[in-house]
């Protein structure tokens, strides 16, 4: 195992999308890099795409299928050992149709993958790697995950969690003067494999459906933005499709009287 000082960024999802175009924005900064996915096949070729631009670099593949719930405690039992400075927990899918017509099957993949899967790598890499300067754990949510979609209610409902989850925690380690960061980045319309999924269709044309979209690329350049701010959110507007990097967003009542008293 290569145990380099610059350290190694974890990226679930990493087969495609923003997963795919991250990766290659933080081997571009020198990152080693930890890429997991179900496809091994698409890893090995961003792994290559990787590596010839970039040969000094170590780049792990993963295969996992995060969406059962006991792999996401194995890929962090395979990966805790490495030095790791950043955890990107990117992996996730989503639905659109009324929550009485929605398919539960394909509910209940979705709420394992974006809801338990990144509870559970969060915690772990939170528990392992908080004490260690410069560590970040950026969870990736939706401009959905702070406001509600029309017939994509339960997709919605799973960001919103990520976004509480991850901004909860964020104040969380600041009271703790822990030396990790927790970040959100909720993007809008990107133009990824995610209309295909989410509609159940073989094709999907966002010039024809939504018109106004960011690439994949553009996206991960919003991300790093993030990852280099001293802020927790990076928000695009699903209306201007304008980014900004702000303070947390959802009310916390850390301040308040009537909180548990122990």
């Amino acid at each position: 195992m290569i145990q380099q000082e610059r350290g190694y960024t974890v990226i679930t999802g990493a087969s495609s999308g923003i997963g795919y175009e991250a990766a290659k924005a933080f081997a571009g900064r020198g990152s080693h890099l930890i890429l997991t996915a179900r496809s091994k096949d698409r890893l090995e070729v961003l792994k290559q795409e990787i590596l010839t631009l970039h040969p000094a670099l170590d780049i792990v593949v993963k295969t996992a299928d995060l969406s059962v719930p006991e792999n996401a405690f194995r890929l962090y039992e395979e990966v805790k050992d490495y030095p790791l400075r950043a955890w990107i927990n990117n992996a996730g899918f989503g639905n659109y149709d009324g929550v009485g017509e929605q398919e539960l099957e394909k509910i209940l993949r979705m709420l394992h993958l974006n809801v338990e899967a990144l509870t559970i790598l969060s915690s772990l890499f939170v528990r392992d790697f908080k004490d260690i300067e410069g560590t970040q754990l950026i969870n990736v949510s939706s401009a959905g995950g702070y406001t509600i979609v029309p017939n994509a209610v339960t997709y919605c409902a799973t960001k919103f969690y990520v976004s509480a989850f991850t901004e909860g925690l964020a104040w969380e380690l600041e009271a703790a003067h822990a030396k990790m960061q927790a970040k959100v980045l909720a993007p809008a319309a990107t133009k990824t494999g995610f209309g295909k999924t989410a509609n159940d269709v073989a094709e999907y044309d966002y010039d024809k459906l939504f018109g106004t979209y960011h690439t994949s690329a553009q996206v991960a350049r919003f991300l790093l933005e993030l990852y280099d701010s001293s802020e927790t959110v990076g928000l695009v507007d699903r209306e201007t499709f304008s980014f900004r990097l702000c303070s947390p967003q959802l009310p916390y009542a850390g301040n308040s009287e009537h909180n548990q008293k122990m």
